[in-house]
């Protein structure tokens, strides 16, 4: 039968969700902090083995050795930091390091591992380090690198006055603990997409149940316009970020995410998820419209088709999961004039003409067409822009009487103080 020691670090660690031996190690640090607290010495480094099964413990002082030139060199600048205190100098603790006495104060003395401006030159720490010649004193066949550890004595007092003190500790390094677990498990989930409940409001912020310790955050910019989310409602959500602020883990998801439409794609439509069709671009302005670019190397199959599906099935699903929003599919071509007249679809394109210098595109339409191919608040051409990546200026071809006569009329697509509007979120995988 297990000790009443190890049922609790059992215990913790299912409670937590760690395991074992993190516990366990929790549980050490937290005994070496108390010892070097009332019992250490300052510059000792403190390790505790301890034995859940007994209670037993036993202390020691662990040191790598390094080379007689580093201490020297250590000796030496002490040395230096005194006599420029001496004279009333100021020195950098970036280039001298700090003496024994004058960390008296602090509960430990940090090594300063990497000199500012220079890359990873070895310092000497007087706790963490022992030189070889004084390494050998306590081990004759002490080599540079090794680590020494000299057993200290565990006072029959330290059980009682560090019960306080292990405690502090432990509770500390238990949420320090949960808390990378938390993080580690749900970082390597960015960019996936997942099934939540909606848990309540607040202010201009949703969160969001993940069946987990902590729940997600969808800010206001990744909302999808005009989608209600009432508590309890269960919905799909992608991972933007999984964050570890001084709360602890954050987790943003996102509704308005091109990656979300991406990844119902890959999972709705099994030519994309098995590679034969490719979505080459994604234009996104989350519950009104978007535009997505597919394209097959595969003669026989059709990419367009493949991802409406019978009678509109497939893709229904997918507009069904993001609350109606009106999805196009576009045949992606090499040819980057046939793409933009694709991408402007609904409309029919009478000419394309392209200036590759400054990536701009001359769209010729019919009158017929002009309005369909702008869109409502010029929402076709500007999606069509941020899916080719061109800028796109629309030219009305007309015809009066019985001949034709070409004017142009270049319309852009811009705001209402006549500013260039910044368009939505896109995605080239």
């Amino acid at each position: 039968m297990a000790s009443p020691i190890v049922q609790a670090i059992k215990q913790i660690a299912e409670e937590k969700h760690l395991n074992y031996e993190t516990v366990l190690e929790t549980v050490e640090l937290a005994l070496a902090a108390a010892y070097r607290k009332d019992f250490g010495n300052k510059l000792q480094n403190i390790k505790i083995e301890f034995d859940p099964e007994t209670g037993n413990m036993r202390a020691f002082d662990e040191k790598t050795v390094t080379t007689n030139e580093l201490f020297e060199e250590y000796q030496k600048l002490l040395e230096e930091r005194e006599k420029a205190r001496e004279e009333g100098k100021e020195v950098e603790s970036a280039s001298v390091p700090p003496s024994a006495e004058l960390r008296r104060d602090k509960e430990e003395e940090l090594p300063a591992e990497i000199i500012e401006g220079e890359e990873e030159k070895p310092r000497f720490s007087p706790k963490l380090n022992i030189s070889l010649s004084e390494a050998k004193k306590i081990k004759k066949d002490a080599k540079i690198g090794e680590v020494l550890r000299t057993e200290l004595e565990i006072p029959d007092a330290f059980g009682r006055v560090a019960a306080q003190t292990a405690k502090q500790v432990i509770m500390q390094r238990l949420r320090e603990a949960e808390r990378d677990s938390i993080f580690n498990e749900w970082k390597t989930k960015e960019r996936e997409v997942i099934t939540a409940t909606v848990q309540r409001f607040e202010r201009n912020y949703v969160l969001f149940d993940l069946g987990g310790r902590v729940p997600a955050i969808m800010r206001f910019d990744d909302q999808t316009r005009g989608e209600t989310y009432k508590p309890g409602a269960r919905m799909k959500v992608y991972i933007v970020a999984v964050e570890l602020t001084q709360r602890g883990p954050e987790i943003l998801v996102s509704r308005s995410h091109p990656g979300l439409l991406q990844t119902l794609f890959n999972t709705e439509i099994p030519e994309i998820s098995s590679g034969i069709v490719k979505i080459k671009a994604i234009a996104r302005e989350a519950g009104s419209r978007s535009k997505v670019a597919v394209y097959t190397e595969e003669p026989n199959v059709d990419p367009v088709g493949s991802c409406i599906g019978q009678r509109g099935v497939r893709i229904q699903t997918i507009i069904n999961e993001i609350g109606g929003e009106k999805i196009d599919i576009i045949e992606y071509d090499e040819d980057r004039a046939q793409f933009i007249a694709n991408a402007l679809a609904p409309a029919k394109i009478l000419n394309v003409e392209l200036n590759e210098a400054q990536k701009i595109a001359t769209v010729k339409v019919a009158t017929d067409q002009l309005s369909l191919v702008i869109g409502r608040g010029g929402q076709n051409v500007r999606l069509a822009v941020y899916l080719t990546g061109w800028k796109i200026n629309i030219v009305e071809k007309k015809e009066t009487g019985e001949e034709a006569e070409h004017k142009d009329e270049t319309t852009e697509v811009k705001s209402e103080e006549g500013e260039e509007m910044e368009g939505p979120k896109n995605v080239n995988p």
